[in-house]
């Protein structure tokens, strides 16, 4: 659906990348290698949303490294449709929602990392019925065309854990 309404290939992944986490950070040659596309492609990607002020921009030695802003008044928005596009609204509401004592919800994986995938990958922390969580997520992939896998931590387990904000992105805090 997105890429019907927005036909740049490339601009679809920088979107999925900036905006789905708003810790990612990234240079130009490092998404070239990332995406396998031309740098030349991704600069001009990069200099229009830059210029619309939906990309910052911070040198670090010779490098121009990017991130989302999330001050821009389209930010929530643009942010809003993507998590609608890869289905991860739909795994918070089916899943989260009916599982009783979950503290927090993370998004992990190649989605937390800002790139495409037909898998969700998500860590849930709380005290949950994990023979539910079974039935939820295989409802919930019949529904959204996405394989879901799922970790489940208590608390106590989670807080002996240290996670790296641009790998693990916090969707859902209960």
């Amino acid at each position: 659906m997105l890429d019907t309404l927005i036909t740049s290939k490339t601009r679809i992944k920088l979107l999925l990348k900036f905006f789905l986490n708003p810790e990612s950070r990234a240079y130009l040659r490092a998404m070239a290698t990332e995406f396998d596309e031309s740098t030349n492609a991704i600069r001009l990607e990069l200099n229009r949303f830059e210029a619309a002020g939906m990309l910052e921009s911070t040198s670090e030695g010779n490098r121009k490294i990017f991130r989302a802003n999330v001050s821009h008044p389209l930010y929530q928005e643009v942010r809003s449709i993507l998590l609608k596009y890869v289905g991860i609204d739909q795994v918070i509401e089916r899943i989260v929602t009916k599982l009783g004592d979950v503290r927090e919800v993370y998004l992990t994986g190649d989605f937390a990392r800002g790139k495409s995938s037909d898998v969700i990958d998500i860590l849930i922390v709380g005290n949950i019925d994990k023979a539910y969580l079974l039935q939820l997520v295989e409802r919930t992939e019949q529904v959204i065309k996405k394989k879901v896998r799922h970790l489940v931590y208590s608390p106590a387990e989670f807080e002996a854990m240290e996670l790296d904000k641009e790998e693990n992105l916090l969707i859902w805090n209960g």
